[in-house]
């Protein structure tokens, strides 16, 4: 089975395959060129994207907002004329002043989850740069659509229908994940890709979708284009490539997983999680942290009741301190055997365009 290249308004990726969004720290410049330069999507997480630069600790919301161009820019240099796109939580604190920083540095795609970005059309209204919503059910994406037509007069430019398997904060409930089946989650995939399909007929053309959570190689991809997905969204095969922007120790961590290490863990912004078991895993209800500061990064966090902060817990991994910190993951991290580079994987799952 062979597909074309996925196209998303007028932009043309001539490998079907979008790189997902990792933060903290996890998929930035450079992953995001390697990927935009082999004809994928290439995806820059926006999630405390500025943790490195000094003055972070002073004034974390400004200093991402800056960083976002910076690293726009880094990625554009290794892109080769590919497309660039940041990936923004709707949970995110100030999460329009993200928008449209990305907006001001020319993004390309604006993909958005972690909640419905509802409002998201009225913020970048005026530019040219095309916006995603992440959905995980059918009523989501009905929600979505609907909302976008009835308020916006606008279609989504692409749909990622993100599913149970995937790494990080999930859009599920623990009961949800639970009950979906493989097959039940291929049923609402299909649901989902009706949905869209009514809304691109309304407006006279295609919106892409793609698929995402728990895509690992060509049959994944091809799974994906039975279930009526025009490409894939993939991320956790891309951590072990050599081009990441994650700290080595934070690859080994995967390489060295077993199946029986990825687990589900509930996150401290209210959102159940998918992460490697390690050390901070097993103690983190043990030894809860000391809140000292607040680095503004998620809307729903309590810093006086949380049991740690998220934002120390994903830059510890970032930076290496596996031990001390939590390993956001997809449910096939455990299949990762090797280091790579992005071009061994992009040709490996579709050979139809190699990546030169």
């Amino acid at each position: 089975m062979s597909r074309g290249a996925l196209q998303i308004g007028n932009l043309t990726a001539r490998i079907p395959i979008i790189q997902g969004g990792m933060g903290v720290g996890i998929s930035l410049s450079n992953l995001a060129g390697s990927v935009a330069a082999c004809g994928g999507v290439g995806v820059i997480s926006t999630a405390q994207i500025g943790f490195r630069d000094p003055e972070f600790e002073k004034n974390p919301i400004a200093t991402n907002l800056r960083v976002i161009g910076e690293e726009i820019r880094k990625a554009r240099q290794i892109a080769r004329g590919g497309i660039i796109g940041v990936n923004i939580m709707v949970a995110t604190r100030q999460y329009a002043d993200y928008v449209k920083a990305a907006v001001r540095a020319g993004a390309d795609l604006i993909i958005s989850g972690a909640g419905l970005p509802t409002e998201l059309p009225k913020l970048v209204e005026g530019s040219k740069i095309k916006i995603a919503p992440i959905v995980s059910t059918v009523k989501s994406a009905k929600v979505i659509c609907k909302l976008w037509d009835r308020h916006y007069h606008r279609e989504p430019d692409l749909v990622v229908i993100e599913g149970p398997k995937a790494g990080g904060h999930l859009g599920f409930t623990r009961k949800q994940l639970e009950e979906f089946t493989p097959e039940s989650y291929d049923s609402e995939v299909r649901g989902i890709v009706q949905v869209v399909r009514e809304y691109a007929q309304k407006y006279g053309h295609d919106i892409p979708v793609a698929l995402a959570g728990g895509i690992f190689d060509r049959k994944d991809l091809e799974h994906a284009w039975e279930l009526g997905a025009d490409g894939v969204q993939m991320g956790t095969r891309f951590v072990t490539t050599w081009e990441c922007d994650a700290d080595d120790r934070y690859k080994q961590a995967y390489l060295k997983a077993k199946k029986e290490d990825i687990v589900i863990v509930d996150s401290p912004v209210g959102m159940p999680g998918r992460a490697i078991r390690n050390h901070f895993i097993e103690t983190k209800d043990l030894e809860p942290e000391k809140i000292t500061r607040c680095y503004q990064c998620i809307s729903t966090c309590d810093p006086k009741n949380t049991p740690y902060c998220i934002t120390r817990a994903l830059t510890r991994a970032a930076v290496g301190d596996v031990d001390n910190a939590l390993l956001f993951c997809g449910e096939n991290a455990w299949r990762c055997g090797r280091m790579e580079h992005v071009s061994e994987i992009m040709e490996e799952m579709y050979p139809e365009a190699i990546c030169k």
